[in-house]
């Protein structure tokens, strides 16, 4: 038998590693590294995640033709460290300070063979090319206009592109560090008292409790005001961050300016109140942000004429962004990578090195397939239940059980199959229960996550409902584009409703995920409610559960009712 050509995708250098694998031109795995060794945002080399892709894919190192990367690291330290450090004394600290990380991107090809073994070619592609890639060719869309915007590649922060007939042309990458919409963001979540390149999501939720058009203390000047002075639009497709207002590009780890601490206070201590102050700071940041990139994107809609749009980088997994966008009107229709964050960086190399391979036959392909990653076998969730000492049921009907359990208003843990790629839980790695009351989002907060009481929870609704419940007109299978409740549906979903009456949706497909559209289809069955309020099965600070083991040690150590993993029921 003629082995098929396989690529593996490879993350590493920086943070949320992780590794892919396409064979015959099909992405089969795709896989973190935080979700083996438990460290959130993984900067580990990918060894569980590349032996896990291997394993998927069954084949072995000898079977591996290639190997691709997600950035040019010479071109990196080239002009993040040497260039600046010719012009700024700053930066000549900076350098000094991250020699040891300069080393390993500059003996990158090496220390890649000397972690696996590898003898064959080793490729690599830039961070956001990767980036638009990943996103492009699994929308189906022939023709779409592609934007990345995350903190920064090798030196650009975002890059603007289309996707014609397969074929990927880069239309704008001249935003560089540190003007990054990105950073701006991570340097507003440490303020506000979260960790920055973690909790931005956080920083999201809370926008909305804010209203960026009050004015800041002793300063007379709105908070968005503020905001329009920090990020100036200089052209169609030009912003600049007034580098008065950060620090992040002067001293690691010090993100904001003594300028700004004299407008906006000290930076907030995790464990202090959380005031109507830091909560205007976070609504008049998301503001600014929205209407930076609508505005770009408008332009670029009025431009190229192109009517679908293709979202990567670390800011396409700001949903409240990209719903302004699909509410907006100015596309058809918008595609939204899973894994937008740089551990969909692998993705995109596998995808940009079996385009270069195989040429102009290369097409978009729509593919909403995002459960890549760790599976269990039947054995393996066995031993692990046995392994618990918990006692167990395994019903002849798991689904039908789960959906009266979840109808009495339990909380479940729900564990099956093939692990997401990305960070939202779709169906089989999720926490679940009824959509109601609303006291279920604070309980679930409080006494099973152990996060913030004011974060929302995600509505995973049956695709066919979808517009009954929500002001939505297209697809949202990743649960990444937030929309405005019907607002007859409001009472009948409580807690999967946010402060200012969003929802970000999970649209259900038999096809996308059969196991969890046919629970909640046996929910409604007995409710006449076709949605469940569907949350990661973790705490925070911790990798979405990853194994049986995982699994079953979250549930003991939470407040979750029951746990369903595989065929087997187990009750506190």
């Amino acid at each position: 038998m003629i082995q098929k050509y396989s690529i593996l995708g490879l993350e590493y250098g920086g943070h949320d590693t992780s590794a892919a694998l396409m064979i015959g031109g099909k992405l089969v795995a795709a896989c973190e590294q935080e979700r083996f060794d438990l460290v959130k945002h993984s900067r580990a080399f990918p060894h569980d995640a590349i032996r896990e892709c291997l394993k998927i894919g069954g084949i072995s190192w000898n079977d591996l033709n290639e190997i691709s990367m997600g950035s040019d690291y010479i071109d990196m330290i080239r002009k993040v460290y040497l260039q600046p450090a010719l012009e700024n004394t700053e930066r000549i600290a900076f350098l000094i300070n991250d020699i040891e990380r300069i080393k390993i991107f500059f003996e990158m090809e090496t220390v890649i063979r000397k972690e696996t073994g590898f003898e064959g070619p080793i490729n690599s592609f830039r961070h956001h090319k990767c980036h638009l890639a990943s996103t492009y060719y699994p929308s189906g869309f022939e023709n779409a206009l592609l934007v990345s915007y995350d903190g920064m590649g090798e030196i650009e922060t975002g890059m603007i592109g289309r996707g014609i007939d397969g074929e990927i042309e880069i239309l704008y990458d001249k935003v560089c560090y540190p003007h990054s919409l990105g950073l701006l963001y991570s340097a507003i979540t440490y303020f506000l008292g979260w960790t920055h390149h973690s909790d931005e999501g956080i920083i999201m939720g809370l926008a909305p409790f804010g209203n960026y058009d009050s004015k800041i203390p002793n300063d007379g000047r709105t908070y968005l005001e503020v905001f329009e002075d920090i990020v100036r639009m200089t052209g169609p497709l030009n912003y600049e961050i007034n580098l008065d207002w950060i620090a992040y590009h002067q001293k690691r780890d010090t993100w904001i300016s003594e300028g700004f601490k004299a407008v906006f206070g000290q930076k907030r201590e995790h464990d202090e109140p959380l005031l109507d102050h830091h909560k205007n700071i976070a609504a008049a940041l998301q503001k600014r942000l929205e209407d930076v990139v609508l505005s770009q994107l408008a332009w670029c809609r009025n431009e190229y004429g192109l009517r679908h749009l293709c979202i990567s980088g670390g800011v396409g997994l700001n949903c409240s962004l990209n719903g302004k966008i699909a509410a907006s009107g100015l596309f058809d229709e918008i595609f939204v990578q899973p894994a937008s964050g740089d551990a969909g960086i692998s993705t995109g190399a596998v995808l940009l090195a079996e385009a270069d391979r195989v040429g102009n036959i290369f097409k978009p392909k729509k593919n909403h397939n995002s459960y890549l990653g760790y599976r269990a076998t039947k054995d393996e969730i066995q031993s692990a239940v046995n392994d618990s000492g918990q006692a167990y049921d395994t019903p002849d009907n798991v689904l039908a059980l789960t959906a009266e359990l979840l109808a009495e208003g339990l909380i479940i843990g729900w564990f099956h199959g093939e692990a997401e790629f990305g960070p939202r839980a779709l169906g089989n790695r999720s926490i679940l229960c009824r959509p109601y009351p609303e006291e279920q989002r604070d309980h679930i907060n409080t006494r099973v996550k152990f996060r913030e009481e004011f974060r929302p929870f995600a509505p995973a609704v049956l695709a066919e409902y979808a517009k009954e419940y929500f002001q939505i007109n297209q697809e949202s299978p990743h649960m990444l584009i937030a929309c405005q409740v019907q607002p007859e549906k409001k009472e009948r979903i409580p807690a999967v409703v946010h402060i200012d009456n969003s929802c970000r949706v999970q649209t259900v497909k038999e096809s996308n995920n059969t196991l969890f559209y046919r629970l909640i289809k046996e929910f409604h069955k007995i409710t006449n409610c076709p949605v469940l309020l569907n949350t990661s099965f973790n705490v925070k600070g911790q990798p979405i559960v990853n194994s049986p083991k995982q699994a079953i040690d979250c549930f003991l150590s939470t407040n979750i009712d029951v746990l369903v993993v595989g065929d087997f029921i187990l009750r506190k």
